[in-house]
């Protein structure tokens, strides 16, 4: 599944749009700025693997900070059978720059 970038996700967040956010920024980050979604460090995400709440064929949009710690996720979500899992490309200081 390819990447989504911080255009489109703000398109969808601005039309409404139900998304299935999982955000794998350690708790402190998370509670300092978020945009929603489920928080799961990546350092915690193997160990909750099962317990996410997503279905398989669900759209899963991953999100960090600058999109590597969510590149790292999404990978791990793809081995697990996660067939629709995308990184925010430049994460969520991209989306920031556009919403400044």
């Amino acid at each position: 599944m390819s990447p989504i970038n911080s255009r489109e996700l703000l398109a969808k967040i601005q039309n409404g749009e139900e998304l299935n956010l999982l955000d794998v920024r350690e708790k402190i980050e998370y509670h300092t700025y978020n945009i929603g979604g489920k928080n799961i460090p990546l350092s915690a995400l193997n160990n909750n693997i099962n317990h996410l709440g997503y279905n398989k064929t669900d759209e899963i949009i991953v999100i960090c900070k600058v999109g590597l710690r969510s590149e790292t996720a999404r990978a791990i979500l793809i081995q697990n059978g996660y067939q629709q899992a995308r990184n925010l490309t430049g994460g969520l200081m991209a989306l920031q720059k556009l919403t400044q």
